[in-house]
C-alpha cells in the first residue's frame, strides 16, 4: 500500500481530536459557592414579595392565582437545588430544609415532606458538630417538630409502620429534654392509635401519660387543653360520658383564660368554641339542660364579641353552628334547628369545596413543576460533568499531543499490513466464487432435471388415468350395442351425462387447482425445499391433507379410487421417512 493514502484518514482522526479540545475549553465551569449563595438569597427575597408566609390558611390562599402559585413553587425547588453548591452556611441549609418540609406539611404534600424533612435530618446528623451551642438549641424544638410532622405525613399516606417508628423515636429523643415537645411527641402517638389505628385503650394510656406530665411541668401551656381534650373524645366514644363532662368544663375555663403562643397569645377562638360545643353535647347527652343552657348562652356571647372575630374563622363558625342546631333540637325548636343546619350544611360545603379546589389547584402546580424540576436535575448533572472535563483539560492537550505522533506511526504501519491482508483474501474470495458459481450451475441443471422427470411423472399418472377411464366408456359402448328398447335409451342418456361430467370435472378440477396452487404458493416453496423428491401431486395431496378434506373427497377432486390415495399416502409416507406409528396428516399439519 502507498503511504500517501495515511494523511488523510489521520487529518480526520486530528480534527476530531482539535473539536473535543476546543468544545472542553467553552465548556462552563461549575458553580462557584459564591454565586450558587447569591442566587439563594435572590430566590428567598422573591419569595418573600410573591407569598408571604402567614398565607397558609385556605381563606387566604384562595386570592392567589395558579401562576404565582407555580412560580413560588419553582423558586422553592431552585432554591433546595442549590444548597449542594454551598460551602459552609450549616444553619442556613438546616432551616431551608425545615422551611420546605413545614411549607410542603401545610400544603398537603406529604410525600414532598417527607423528602425536605429527610434531607433535613440527614445533614443535622453529619454537620451538627460544626454547629454552636447557640444553633443547636435554636434548632433543637424545629427538629422534633419536624419528627412530629413526618409521621403525621406518613400516616396520611397510611405507611403505618414507619409512622409508628418515627413517632418512638421522636419520645426517645425528647425524654431526656425540659421542653415541652416531649409530652407532645407522647401525645402524638396517643392520637396515632386514636385516628389511625382506632386503638382507644393503647391511645387513653398514652393521653393520660402526656397529661401528667404537661401539668407538672407545663401547666399554663395551651397543650394541656389539647391532650384533656383527646382524652373527653375516648371517653365520648367508650360513651363514658360522666368521665368526659368535666374534662371538657375544664377547657371551656382553660380557653377562656389561656393565650396561644403560636397565635401570638392571642385568644383560641377555635379551641374554645369546640371545647364549649363539646360541653353542651355531653350535657345533653346526660340530660342536664341547665348546664347545656349554660353552653349555649356561652356560644351567644362569643358570637357577639367581637374579639373572637368567629365570623372570620370558618371552622369555628361551623362548630359554633353544629352546637346551635343540637341545642335547638333538643329543645325541640324544629324550625330554627332546621334554620341552623342549613347555614352550617352551607358553610361546610362551601370551605370543603374552597379546600379541595386549592388543594387541586396545588396538585396541578406540582405536576407541572415535575417536569421543570427534571430539566433543573438534569441541567445540574450537565454542569458537574462539564466541571469534570474542564479539570482534566491540561492532561487532555499533552495525551492528545503524544497520542497524535504515535497515531502517525501506528497508522502506517497498520494500515500497509491490513491492505496486504485485505489483497490476500480478496484473491482467496475471487477463487472461492469461482469454485461457488460452477457448483450453483450444476446444482440447478440438476434441479431442472428432476423438476422435468417429476413433471414426467405427473404426465404419466394422469395418461394412465386417462386410459383407465377410455376403457370403462368402451366397457359401457359395448354393453349400449347389446341393450335395447328403453333401457337403451336410459343408458344413451347416462352415457352422455358421464361424458359432460367428465368435461365439467376436468375444467373445475383445473380451475381448483389453480386456487390451490396460489394460495399454497408459500407452503409449496417450503414444502420442496425441505423435500426435493416429492411430486406435483405429492405436493398437491399434502395441501389438501393440509386443508383437512376428507380422504372421499380428495380421492373424487383427483379422479382415482380411495384404494389408489391410500397408495399414494403410503408413498408419501415414504418419502418423508414417517414411522409406522407417526400420523401422515398431523405430521403434515406441523410444517
Amino acid at each position: 500500500m502507498d503511504f500517501a493514502i495515511v494523511p488523510p484518514l489521520f487529518l480526520k482522526i486530528l480534527q476530531r481530536i482539535l473539536y473535543c479540545l476546543v468544545l472542553v475549553n467553552t465548556l462552563q465551569s461549575q458553580m462557584s459557592s459564591e454565586a450558587a449563595l447569591q442566587q439563594y438569597y435572590e430566590l428567598t427575597e422573591a419569595m418573600e414579595q410573591s407569598f408571604p408566609e402567614d398565607s397558609f390558611e385556605t381563606y387566604d390562599r384562595k386570592s392567589f392565582t395558579a401562576p404565582q402559585l407555580e412560580r413560588y413553587l419553582s423558586q422553592l425547588f431552585q432554591r433546595l437545588e442549590l444548597l449542594p453548591f454551598i460551602d459552609g452556611h450549616h444553619e442556613l441549609k438546616m432551616n431551608s430544609f425545615l422551611h420546605s418540609g413545614n411549607w410542603f406539611m401545610e400544603m398537603n404534600l406529604p410525600k414532598e415532606s417527607i423528602k425536605a424533612y429527610k434531607l433535613f435530618f440527614d445533614y443535622y446528623e453529619k454537620n451538627q458538630n460544626k454547629l454552636t451551642k447557640n444553633q443547636q438549641q435554636e434548632l433543637t424544638e424545629a427538629r422534633l417538630f419536624a419528627y412530629s410532622m413526618t409521621a403525621r405525613n406518613y400516616e396520611k399516606l397510611y405507611h403505618l409502620d414507619s409512622a409508628a417508628a418515627v413517632h418512638r423515636h421522636n419520645i426517645k429523643i425528647t425524654e431526656h429534654t425540659n421542653i415541652v415537645m416531649y409530652p407532645s411527641a407522647i401525645n402524638n402517638y396517643g392520637l396515632y392509635f386514636y385516628w389511625t389505628k382506632k386503638d382507644l385503650d393503647s391511645a387513653l394510656i398514652q393521653f393520660h401519660k402526656a397529661f401528667n406530665i404537661t401539668k407538672s411541668q407545663f401547666p399554663e401551656h395551651h397543650l394541656l387543653g389539647s391532650i384533656r381534650d383527646n382524652i373527653a373524645d375516648v371517653y365520648m366514644d367508650q360513651k363514658k360520658y360522666m368521665k368526659a363532662k368535666p374534662l371538657y368544663k375544664m377547657n371551656v375555663d382553660f380557653y377562656t383564660h389561656s393565650r396561644d403562643r403560636s397565635m401570638q397569645y392571642n385568644l383560641d377562638t377555635a379551641r374554645l368554641v369546640s371545647a364549649v360545643a363539646q360541653y353542651m353535647d355531653v350535657s345533653l347527652k346526660l340530660n342536664d339542660f341547665s348546664e347545656a343552657e349554660w353552653a349555649f348562652q356561652k356560644m351567644i356571647l362569643i358570637e357577639s364579641d367581637s374579639t373572637y372575630q368567629l365570623n372570620k374563622k370558618p371552622s369555628a363558625k361551623l362548630e359554633f353552628l353544629k352546637g346551635k342546631e343540637a341545642y335547638y333540637r333538643s329543645q325541640q325548636n324544629y324550625s330554627k334547628a332546621y334554620q341552623t343546619l342549613s347555614q352550617a350544611e352551607t358553610l361546610s360545603d362551601s370551605i370543603f369545596n374552597l379546600t379541595s379546589e386549592i388543594n387541586q389547584q396545588w396538585q396541578s402546580v406540582l405536576n407541572t413543576l415535575a417536569i421543570d424540576r427534571v430539566k433543573l436535575n438534569f441541567r445540574i448533572d450537565q454542569v458537574e460533568k462539564e466541571s469534570k472535563i474542564k479539570s482534566q483539560r491540561t492532561k487532555l492537550w499533552i495525551s492528545s499531543l503524544v497520542s497524535s505522533i504515535v497515531v502517525i506511526v501506528l497508522l502506517s504501519l497498520y494500515l500497509r499490513r491490513q491492505q496486504y491482508l485485505v489483497n490476500v483474501k480478496n484473491k482467496q474470495l475471487i477463487l472461492e466464487q469461482s469454485l461457488e458459481v460452477k457448483e450453483l450451475k450444476n446444482k440447478q441443471l440438476n434441479d431442472e432435471v428432476a423438476a422435468k422427470k417429476r413433471d414426467l411423472s405427473d404426465f404419466a399418472i394422469n395418461l394412465n388415468q386417462n386410459q383407465e377411464w377410455a376403457r370403462l366408456l368402451a366397457d359401457k359402448f359395448a354393453q349400449l350395442k347389446e341393450t335395447t328398447g328403453r333401457a337403451r335409451k336410459n343408458q344413451i342418456d347416462e352415457f352422455e351425462q358421464e361424458l359432460k361430467n367428465k368435461i365439467n370435472f376436468d375444467k373445475g378440477t383445473l380451475a381448483f387447482y389453480e386456487r390451490l396452487d396460489k394460495l399454497s404458493a408459500g407452503f409449496y416453496k417450503q414444502l420442496k425445499a425441505a423435500y426435493p423428491k416429492l411430486t406435483k401431486t405429492d405436493i398437491r395431496l399434502c395441501s389438501l391433507i393440509r386443508l383437512k378434506i376428507d380422504s372421499h373427497e380428495i380421492a373424487t377432486l383427483q379422479n382415482i379410487s380411495l384404494a389408489s390415495l391410500n397408495t399414494s399416502r403410503y408413498r408419501l409416507r415414504s418419502k418423508f421417512n414417517l414411522s409406522s406409528d407417526e400420523n401422515l396428516d398431523s405430521f403434515i399439519q406441523s410444517l
